[in-house]
């Protein structure tokens, strides 16, 4: 039931890879890691990574590690996003790990790191989400 966040088509349209959870460690319930391979398609004028999609990696592997969270009989949203950038990139994969830092009755708090194929810090980024009945 949680991974209906990790088939979403806003996933697919844009190329996002989403890793399974692992199913035996009871703690990978609220993370999620999600990657992309970035090129020139996905540039801004200034010829890097645009910022919407580095963002957009974020919101999704963050929005999966919540959704794992949640009972059946529960859905949520995004109240609040923040995402920092550290430095750019023009072409490479990207690997946006998420986990759940604070999982309470209606409100959850969600951190992510972002970083390239040989681990370098790219952005960073949290978001408050509300729990929501069915």
């Amino acid at each position: 039931m949680s991974e209906r966040f990790a088939n979403a088509p806003i996933s697919r349209l844009v190329g996002f890879r989403v890793h399974p959870p692992d199913e035996s460690a009871q703690e990978s319930l609220g993370e999620a890691i999600v990657e992309i391979d970035c090129g020139p398609q996905h540039h801004n004028p200034m010829g890097r990574v645009h910022g919407g999609l580095i963002s957009a990696l974020a919101d999704a592997a963050m929005g999966i590690a919540f959704g794992r969270t949640l009972l059946e009989s529960e859905d949520f949203s995004t109240v609040e996003m923040k995402v920092s950038f550290i430095r750019p990139i023009r072409v490479g994969m990207l690997k946006a790990s998420a986990v759940v830092i604070q999982r309470g009755l209606r409100i959850g708090f969600v951190d992510c790191r972002i970083t390239d194929r040989r681990g370098k810090l790219i952005a960073t980024a949290s978001s408050t989400c509300t729990v929501l009945s069915q």
